[in-house]
This record gives C-alpha cells, structure tokens and sequence, in this order.
C-alpha cells in the first residue's frame, strides 16, 4: 500500500481524496465524499475524528448499509469470492488464512449464529485479535441486544479505520493504535544482562496449533534488537516465551547438572490492552528464574 501526505491529501482534487481514501471504510466511498468537503485536517486524529462524525451522524439506514457491506471473517465461500486487499490483509494477520477444519467449523457455526440473531455480519478488528480471542468475542457478544451490537460494529469499524489510515496516511501526529511486547534477560548469577539467549514467542491456541510467531537473540544489553510484536496492535490473546538459557550458560562454561535443572524456561502470559507496552522480563541463575510485567 503506498502512502501520501496529509498535506497531499488536503491539496487534491475531490476525485483524487475519494481515491485515496475510498477503501478506508469497507466498500463506502461515500464517507471519503463527505470528508472531502471538510477539509483542510490539521492531523490525522482530526481526519478520522472527522470520518468517525461522518458515520455516526448517518441515518440509521445508511448505517446498517455499511455494517452489512463487511465480510463475515473466515468464510471460504467469501475468500474463494475475492475479498478487498485490505481485507485479506488483516484477516491473514490474526492467520484466519490457515485455520484447522475445527477452527473453520467453528467460526462457521459462530458466523451463521450471529447473522441468524442480528440480520448483519459480525465485525471486529482482527488486527486486535488472535484467533481464540475472536472466537470468545463471538460468544460475548452474542448475548447482546441488536442496539449493543450496532453500536459495537461501529466502533470496531472505527478501529479499522484507524489502522488503515495510519497505514496510508503520513501525517506529523499519529493515531494511537499500536502496541509493543518487549524482553530483557538479567543473568541473576552474575549481576549483568544476559547476551545471546535464543527466545522464542509462541501464540497459544485453544482449537488449531499454536504457532511460533518470533524468533529473536538477546544482544549485549540482554534486550531484542527489536520488540518481539512492534507496529501494529498487540492481538489480545494468551502467549509463551520461551528462553533456552541452558544453553546459554553452557557457552559460558559454567557448571550444569546432567540433564541440566533449567533447560528450556516457559513463560505463560497473556494480553489483553492491545495499544499498551507488554514488557515481560527473565531474571535468571541456572537453579531459578522469576518475571513480572514491567514497563
């Protein structure tokens, strides 16, 4: 996706603006239209503040219209169909691309439930999500009312929106819609960090396979080089860290039981604010090891 200046957009044509901006809400040039007319916008806060007014000012007709024109999530008919290329995206980012037959069947009984109770397709930020989490918001939000639920979709499509404008809009401000889950690795038995420990984060998974989404090596400071998710929402859901400092400490020469007491540390967490700053540290000897959620 390429990207253009605020300043560009507030200088174009109304034609060009609409372009540039029409994939921003799913399938509604209309609300690109109406911010046309608006301008100029200071920042990028106040383009989506401006787009969110647009949407909720709407007649209620028009508002079901949008939440409608959204895909249902995981659906193989749709994808086989053609989906928007930022649709695809996002929805390959929560991996709803690769998912188990279970997996499928539920997000198919959980769609049909949901359309069944409310008359239009359940929408969420998957950017915010891992695949569990999707599946437990389904089931929360069934129990809603059509009232509840018309005013959630809204908000998660103001959540979509922000996550595309922030990747098509260069702008001085930036929208907050980005967290960062960072570690640090303290070698308790000398006093200093730990440089060189292999780390391996795995996203849990409750129906499919858990799969390893970074792989990094602690430098110098006992830090990443760069955060283990950085650059996008952190999706809410459950995590493993694991540290290989057995084999840490054996390049280091000292000694170890055979087999060694700690080979392999695990480190369950979870996330559940996904714009905040997860630090999730390692202090560590070779017979103990504590963590705590630091900043």
């Amino acid at each position: 996706m390429s990207q253009i200046s605020l300043a560009d957009l507030n200088a174009a044509s109304k034609a060009d603006f609409v372009a540039a901006l029409a994939n921003v809400v799913e399938y509604s040039p209309w609300i690109a239209e109406q911010l046309a007319a608006k301008r100029p916008f200071a920042g990028i806060n106040e383009l989506h503040a401006a787009l969110m007014a647009a949407i909720q000012s709407a007649e209620p007709d028009v508002q079901l219209a949008l939440i409608r024109a959204h895909p249902d999530l995981a659906d193989k008919t749709q994808r086989a169909a053609g989906l928007t290329a930022e649709s695809t995206d996002e929805q390959n980012s929560a991996g709803l691309d690769r998912l188990s037959e279970a997996e499928y069947a539920a997000f198919e009984r959980a769609n049909g439930a949901y359309r069944d109770k409310f008359g239009f397709p359940y929408i969420v930020c998957v950017r915010r999500h891992t695949r569990d989490s999707v599946l437990r918001d389904f089931e929360t939000r069934l129990l809603n009312i059509a009232k509840t639920e018309t005013r959630r979709a809204i908000e998660e499509i103001g959540r979509i929106s922000a996550l595309r404008l922030d990747q098509l809009v260069m702008a001085d401000d930036r929208l907050k819609v980005h967290g960062r889950l960072s570690t640090h690795v303290l070698d308790n038995h000398i006093g200093k960090p730990a440089p060189g420990v292999p780390i391996e984060l795995v996203e849990l998974a409750s129906l499919g396979e858990s799969r390893i989404i970074a792989r990094a090596v602690t430098n110098a400071d006992g830090r990443t080089d760069q955060p283990l998710i950085g650059g996008r929402p952190l999706p809410i859901g459950r995590y493993e860290l694991r540290f290989r400092v057995a084999q840490y400490y054996a390049e280091r020469n000292v000694p170890l039981s055979d087999p060694p007491f700690l080979d392999e540390i695990p480190l369950r967490f979870a996330i559940s604010e996904p714009e905040s700053h997860y630090h999730v540290p390692l202090l560590v000897t070779p017979w103990s090891y504590s963590t705590y959620r630091g900043s």
